[in-house]
């Protein structure tokens, strides 16, 4: 077993018994994979699953001549829910924003929590206007949505900043342009989406 076994299968093999054995280690390696790729509070992506996804999309989206959007999404004064209502409530937060994500947008649109309280979206077949037009109505169901807290309610706001290939060519000029949109948004005021062109 220290040698990487782990399991016997003794002679002559029973064919109920080796069906077994390999359905549980697929099983198990699914399991594992799952672990290593997906966010443990969120279920999204996590941030080295989601840039190895966006290198993939944008070689498909060059291969079809499509154009795909980027967006940067940071949740505004999130150390201030933390403080003020603590970790459990922010944690709260940040799974209603996850899963906001996940019920707007298109099954085929790539989601991730890239660290914190930063969350990714990849928008396959969508030009920088039509992204605009779908992180700003997101972001505003999402402004809307009372989080409940012993204290009584309150609410969370993002900013967000959105690039797009082709007018950036590859996933580090889209992560960096996406990444000063977002700080733009976030030194503009907050709860806001900026778009940048080339």
């Amino acid at each position: 077993m220290s040698l990487g076994g782990d399991d016997f299968l003794s002679k002559p093999v029973e064919a109920w018994h080796l069906v077994s054995a390999i359905t549980n280690r697929v099983i198990r390696g699914r399991t594992i994979r799952k672990f290593a790729e997906t966010d443990g509070l969120t279920g999204l992506l996590n941030h080295s699953k989601s840039k190895e996804r966006l290198e993939i999309e944008i070689t498909r989206s060059k291969r079809e001549g499509q154009t795909l959007s980027f967006a940067m999404l940071d949740l505004d004064l999130f150390k201030h829910v933390n403080d003020t209502y603590g970790h459990p409530a922010g944690d709260r937060v940040l799974k209603s924003l996850a899963h906001l994500l996940k019920q707007r947008l298109r099954g085929y649109d790539i989601i991730s929590r890239y660290g914190g309280e930063e969350f990714v979206v990849i928008l396959p077949n969508t030009t920088l206007e039509l992204a605009e037009k779908i992180m700003n109505k997101l972001r505003i169901a999402f402004s809307e949505i009372n989080h409940y807290h012993e204290n009584g309610g309150f609410s969370c706001q993002f900013s967000c900043g959105i690039s797009s290939f082709p007018d950036f060519k590859n996933e580090t000029s889209l992560g960096n342009e996406a990444d000063k949109a977002l700080y733009e948004a976030k030194e503009s005021g907050r709860n806001k989406v900026v778009c940048r062109k080339c």
